[in-house]
């Protein structure tokens, strides 16, 4: 029976993205506050997931082996590092979230059966890398509060109520979402930049959080007029509008996750192919969830 294992570990390092063949103003417009001399700090998190079967001893591998190697191998070069000269990689291309996760593979992989790194490098940003050449997955997180009412207009408060509960009163109820964001596509090879993750930040807070943001979605939101507004149509709504403007910046939308309270989340792949999306968005009108 094969099983997949996480290791945490954690470094804090230093890093600063410039390119010495570019000017001053070029690459402060490229990399912002990020190009400040001499450099930015984070505690990084991370993930090392590992595949194989479970042998005899109820392990897929040895845990203290698996420290001790992500320790020789990576955190003990990597802790309180300026990661731009640690390690030769990262003269070619930039230390970003993305290109750490990379290299950390490259570093893991003739010693461990591993077979997806993630790298925090705070909450709300990380990375994900499977060993597929230059490709990897950003993700970002935010959050916006907003209200809703689940109840179709085209049935009544006593048939709305059977089915969604104490979620159909009429003057609705709120919660505080969290969002999770998710795109894929190739690391540059000189900047390490997946794509211009300011460009993303403001992408998503245009197309979702003012729209969204202290407001009754059913109401201040006219898509949810005539589409209940549970977690899974909104989460599908999100992923429609963020779409296109994400493929405009040379990335692909992957997942979007939205977490309506601790309890309750959802999430909607899109995956490289947009068709999988045109077909759920097709059928959005008519999805309907249980709450």
């Amino acid at each position: 029976m094969q099983c997949v294992i996480n290791r945490r570990a954690q470094f804090s390092a230093n890093h600063r993205y410039w390119l010495p063949e570019w000017d001053e103003s070029k690459n402060q417009q490229a990399f912002g506050l990020c190009s400040r001399f001499p450099g930015h700090g984070h505690n990084y998190v991370l993930f090392v997931s590992l595949l194989g079967e479970i042998d005899q001893y109820g392990m897929v591998e040895n845990l203290s082996t698996v420290k001790q190697v992500i320790k020789r191998e990576v955190t003990s070069q990597l802790d309180y590092a300026y990661l731009n000269d640690v390690w030769e990689e990262f003269q070619t291309t930039l230390p970003t979230t993305e290109n750490i996760a990379r290299v950390i593979w490259q570093r893991l992989k003739d010693h461990l059966p591993i077979v997806k790194i993630q790298l925090f490098e705070h909450p709300q940003l990380w990375a994900e890398y499977q060993g597929d050449a230059m490709k990897a997955t950003l993700n970002i997180q935010t959050h916006f509060s907003a209200a809703h009412r689940l109840a179709r207009p085209d049935l009544s408060l006593e048939e709305n109520t059977k089915i969604y509960g104490k979620c159909a009163r009429t003057h609705g109820h709120g919660h505080n979402y969290h969002l999770e964001v998710s795109v894929s596509g190739d690391i540059d090879p000189r900047t390490g930049m997946l794509v211009d993750l300011v460009a993303l930040q403001n992408i998503v807070n245009d197309y979702v959080v003012e729209p969204f943001d202290h407001n009754f979605l059913n109401k201040d939101v006219p898509y949810f007029a005539e589409v209940v507004p549970t977690a899974e149509n909104i989460a599908l709504y999100i992923a429609q509008l963020l779409q296109q403007p994400i493929r405009e910046l040379g990335a692909q939308l992957e997942k979007v996750k939205l977490i309506e309270s601790p309890n309750n989340s959802c999430e909607i792949y899109c995956g490289s192919s947009a068709e999988s999306l045109n077909i759920l968005s097709q059928q959005a009108p008519q999805l309907m969830a249980l709450h």
